[in-house]
Parts: C-alpha cells; sequence; structure tokens
C-alpha cells in the first residue's frame, strides 16, 4: 500500500489519515481504494473499538483530484469514480459497526465534505470550512450529500447549499446541526483523542446496533422503526457488556466494558 493513507493503531483505536498533503488530500483512484482496504482491515480487527479520520496539512480533503479527471491518461471515468471509489467508501463508513469520529482538521470541500457528514461523530477545527462545490463547476452533489445533507439541517438550506456553494464556517455548521461540534485548534487534537478514547471504551456491540438502527430510521416508517428497536434492543441485552453495565449501575462503580 501506498502512503496516500496512514494507519496508526493505538489503545483499540484506529487513526486514518488522509495523507495528499500537496493536492490538499484530494481523491485520486490509488487513495480511494487504499481508504476502502484500511477501512474493511479495521471492520476485521475485533481490538480496533473506534475510528478516527482525519487528514494530513491544511485540510482534510478538497474532494476529487482534478487533474486525474482532466488528464485522459489518468481519467477513470465519473461512473468508475462514483461506483467504486466514493460510493463504497460511503458505504462503509455507515456500515462498519464502529463509531467513526470524522475529525475535520481543515477546509472540506466537495466529496471531502460529504464524507465528514457521512460519520458518526463530526468534531471540526474552528479553521475549518464545509463547501459543497460541485456546483461552482457544473457538477451535482455526490458521496452521499444529496442525502445526508437535507436531513441533517433541512430542505431549504440544502438545496442552498448545494446550488450557491456557500461555504459554511465550523461555527455555523454546528449551529445548523450539520456536525457535533467545532473547538478551537488549540485543543482540537486533544478533543478528538478523549472523544475517541471514550468511545473506545464504550460498549461496542450497542454502539454498532445504534449506528445500524440509525442507518433504518432514514428510511423506515414508525411501525418499522419500533420493531427494529425492539429487534436490536433484545440483542444488546445478550450481551457481556450490558451484563456488564448492569453490575456496575448496582454496585456504583465504574463498567469495564469489553466490546463483547
Amino acid at each position: 500500500m501506498s502512503n496516500s493513507i496512514l494507519l496508526k493503531i493505538e489503545n483499540n483505536i484506529a487513526y486514518i489519515t488522509l495523507n495528499r498533503p500537496e493536492v490538499f488530500n484530494s481523491f485520486n483512484r490509488e487513495m480511494a481504494l487504499n481508504l476502502q482496504s484500511v477501512f474493511d482491515d479495521c471492520e476485521k480487527n475485533d481490538a480496533i473499538r473506534a475510528i478516527v479520520l482525519t487528514g494530513n496539512g491544511k485540510a482534510f480533503c478538497a474532494g476529487q483530484d482534478l487533474k486525474e479527471v482532466t488528464s485522459p491518461e489518468l481519467n477513470p471515468g465519473f461512473k468508475k469514480i462514483l461506483e467504486e471509489h466514493y460510493n463504497p467508501i460511503i458505504l462503509r463508513i455507515r456500515n462498519i459497526e464502529k463509531p467513526i469520529i470524522g475529525a475535520i482538521n481543515g477546509v472540506a470541500a466537495g466529496a471531502g465534505a460529504n464524507i465528514a457528514l457521512a460519520c458518526d461523530v463530526v468534531i471540526a477545527d474552528e479553521k475549518v470550512n464545509f463547501i459543497q462545490a460541485f456546483s461552482l463547476i457544473g457538477l451535482i452533489p455526490d458521496s452521499a450529500g444529496t442525502f445526508f445533507l437535507p436531513r441533517l439541517i433541512g430542505f431549504q438550506k440544502a438545496s442552498a447549499l448545494a446550488m450557491l456553494g456557500d461555504k459554511v464556517s465550523a461555527e455555523e455548521a454546528e449551529r445548523l446541526g450539520m456536525i457535533y461540534k467545532w473547538v478551537p485548534s488549540d485543543v482540537f487534537s486533544e478533543t478528538v483523542k478523549k472523544t475517541a478514547s471514550k468511545m473506545a471504551n464504550m460498549p461496542t456491540k450497542a454502539l454498532g446496533l445504534i449506528k445500524k438502527t440509525l442507518n433504518q430510521s432514514l428510511t423506515n416508517n414508525l411501525k418499522d422503526q419500533l420493531a427494529l428497536e425492539s429487534k436490536h434492543q433484545i440483542e444488546a441485552a445478550g450481551t457481556e457488556d450490558y451484563a456488564e453495565g448492569v453490575a456496575a449501575f448496582i454496585e456504583k462503580r465504574q463498567p469495564n466494558f469489553k466490546g463483547k
């Protein structure tokens, strides 16, 4: 694997870093396929109980590397780019039954913005801007931007941002409900690490079931969602972590969850 994606595993946390800082971590085919492979490895590794996705350098991700799509010898074509690059990345983010924290360190534009929004918990540095940059070059939002954005901030605001391509500051993104929160630059890394550590020590199976249940809530009716909650609650109640959580509550001590 090339160094376009960096992976560090520490204290049950996988830190995945987009690593093409010279082009603001924009995606080419190699990086997109490498990211999918790293996600697959993290999913299979039981020692990993939380995942952090971030970028190296000044940007989180500027979206698609336009050099790739404007160079005949490099261009895989939009069909491949969407069906083999971005769509599989979004599906992995949503389907991995472990919490994924989007640690947005710098500008998130185009597909980069929508990959960020697909994460379970999004923490942004104060200097971050989110930009639906597609319309500015004659394209439409992809990477599930038209799916998640209106659900996060409402149809009218999503429509305006998609069409106008306005910059949204980290503070405004939190106010709109687009992200979990923004933090000052001097505590960004520490906040991400503390959040990831907390999640890595929580009942992993339950977090995975929360994720699955929330995914279905985007399309289920009330009756089907209630049935799904019942199914997953029964499953959660059969885990070792549930037994530990109840025992710790009764014994008035901190639980020691194992992710089982």
